[in-house]
């Protein structure tokens, strides 16, 4: 009995999320009358809005990836092996994004870095595409510590950062050639998280009047019947590619062993 209600419960998760992604797909392949078609698509990707806007999200993907990666490897080696008595600590500020609202966020952003601030960012195009950087680096902080924490339980760090320093390593030379090869996997799941969750981001990027993807997105919809649905068919699998990404590389995590 149990062995059929799991299958029952699969499969009625199976119908709940693909009849919708069906559905969706079809109507976006029908803009030509009587026939299906990609003319929906082609009018996307031949859309210069559309290749300006993605063009500018994946850019604030690499850099946000970037800046995590500098900002969370460091901080999560230093608090396992010198500090792991405020590891609580850092774990509940790290959840923080996941219960503060992005307009939130963005709002204190506006307050602190407007034109008549201290730091100015919010006055040039430069400052607001930094500032954006770093609300999609606080969106994104709980899943890329949760990866690169998860990824150091895996190896021992006070062993390796010995052995190192006995060679004549410094902290720099330990991090980069020791410790990020070891936990190169997670940082990778954590960055394509990071992805994800940048070019489908829409309430930082309009408030703060950037040339996203996400407000992209919402603007066509507003404005169009097939485009959007083409358009999140897009996104979708965008995401999708991402999560793939992610379960490939973890099976390389499970079976490397650690660099030394």
């Amino acid at each position: 009995m149990k062995k059929i209600w799991a299958w029952g419960a699969l499969f009625f998760g199976i119908l709940y999320f693909t009849l919708p992604l069906v559905g969706m797909t079809n109507f976006s392949l029908k803009m030509r009358r009587g026939e299906y078609s990609f003319e929906a698509y082609a009018r996307v990707f031949g859309d210069p809005r559309f290749q300006e806007t993605f063009t500018y999200s994946v850019t604030q993907a690499l850099f946000t990836i970037v800046f995590g990666v500098l900002l969370v490897v460091p901080t999560a080696y230093w608090i396992r092996l010198k500090l792991p008595g405020l590891r609580p600590y850092v774990e509940f500020v790290t959840l923080l994004p996941l219960v503060i609202p992005a307009i939130v966020i963005v709002f204190g952003y506006i307050r602190l870095y407007n034109t008549s601030s201290w730091l100015p960012l919010t006055g040039s195009a430069f400052g607001t595409n930094i500032l954006l950087m770093f609300g999609y680096a606080t969106l994104a902080l709980p899943y890329m510590y949760r990866a690169v924490d998860t990824g150091l339980r895996t190896i021992d760090v006070a062993t390796l950062t010995e052995a190192a320093q006995s060679l004549g390593a410094g902290w720099t030379t330990i991090l980069a050639r020791i410790i990020l090869p070891n936990v190169l996997v997670a940082v990778l799941s954590g960055a394509f998280l990071t992805f994800a969750i940048v070019i489908g981001e829409f309430t930082m990027a309009a408030l703060l009047n950037r040339p996203a993807f996400g407000p992209y997105m919402q603007l066509l919809g507003a404005n169009r019947a097939y485009e959007p649905a083409a358009l999140a068919v897009i996104a979708f699998g965008i995401t999708w590619g991402c999560l793939g990404l992610i379960q490939l590389v973890s099976r390389f995590q499970k079976s490397a062993p650690p660099k030394a």
